[in-house]
């Protein structure tokens, strides 16, 4: 029985460069939905939600972080991102907008092709583990903001608890520290990364007793944020 293919959009105006791209996902085995307007794109991506969005930043219409800023308002799909540009703030400024991967033209195929494939690969063990399906040494409790390792209890605060359970739904992906204040800290008026920082070392510090002094679950990303590593 045939299984189905992971549908993927493709955003890219360039049309040299679309032709090659999407001749190499449909010889690893996607469907790929090919759009050179970005609101042609952004369209289909709210009709239709695909496994996966890789997005050129320069699009003529609807520019490409625009489109990466909806997927995530919406949760649509996880975001590949692609562009010409260089420069170090123009990467952190996907990755802090929610991207979970960046690439800079000119970029391999090949390497585009491993990075899609890890980046659904990463998305379904998230959802497994947000859905209770997946297998795990790790149980988190949100009714009870209790989180064990292999039935031992981690003793975590419940701001501790909310950090862990949100970098733990997604194991590798990155979460700038601007993301996590606004997914962890809604309910507080004022609080600045320091606050982050302190609660991920004394998580860390936590994680450790439990599972062993060597053991480094979050890992930190210089000068962006913090990632589960399962």
């Amino acid at each position: 029985m045939n299984s189905v293919k992971p549908r993927i959009l493709y955003a890219e105006d360039e049309a040299d460069i679309a032709s090659i791209v999407t001749d190499y996902l449909h010889h690893a085995g996607y469907e790929v939905e090919h759009f050179a307007d970005g609101s042609q794109a952004l369209a289909a991506a709210i009709a239709r939600p695909p496994a996966l969005a890789i997005l050129d930043l320069m699009l003529p219409g609807t520019d490409g972080l625009t489109i990466l800023r909806e997927c995530r308002a919406r949760q649509l799909c996880p975001v590949i991102c692609l562009t010409a540009k260089v420069e170090e703030v123009d990467r952190l400024i996907g990755l802090e907008m929610g991207a979970d991967d960046y690439i800079c033209k000119p970029f391999s195929p090949r390497e585009l092709i491993a990075r899609v494939k890890v980046v659904l690969r990463r998305n379904q063990v998230g959802e497994a583990i947000a859905s209770g399906a997946a297998v795990s040494d790790w149980r988190l409790d949100d009714a009870t903001c209790q989180a064990s390792w292999r039935g031992q209890d981690l003793g975590l605060t419940r701001r501790e608890y909310t950090l862990l359970s949100i970098l733990h739904r997604h194991p590798g992906k990155i979460y700038p520290r601007s993301q996590l204040l606004d997914l962890a800290y809604a309910d507080a008026l004022e609080v600045s990364d320091r606050a982050i920082d302190s609660h991920i070392k004394n998580l860390r510090k936590k994680l450790r007793v439990v599972l062993g002094e060597d053991a480094e679950c979050i890992r930190s990303v210089y000068g962006v944020g913090f990632a589960f590593e399962a």
